[in-house]
């Protein structure tokens, strides 16, 4: 079985470890009202993507794109 000689200093184990960290998520505002949406997804605020009405605003969105 593969056992470490030497044991990993915490530079090391910090260097390996550099391109773990989490990024923050990506925001856009939208087009048509301003509030921040996911890019490429339909905004939750007034059911527009790229330019056109998708979703009527009034119904629940959630429901909307699943369905």
């Amino acid at each position: 079985m593969a056992v470490p000689k030497k044991k990993t200093s915490p530079s090391r184990r910090g260097m390996r470890r550099s391109h773990e960290a989490l990024s923050a998520p990506a925001y856009a505002e939208c087009g048509n009202c301003g509030e921040l949406k996911r890019p490429h997804h339909v905004c939750s605020h007034c059911g527009h993507y790229d330019g056109r009405e998708v979703i009527a605003a009034g119904k629940a969105l959630k429901v909307a794109v699943r369905a």
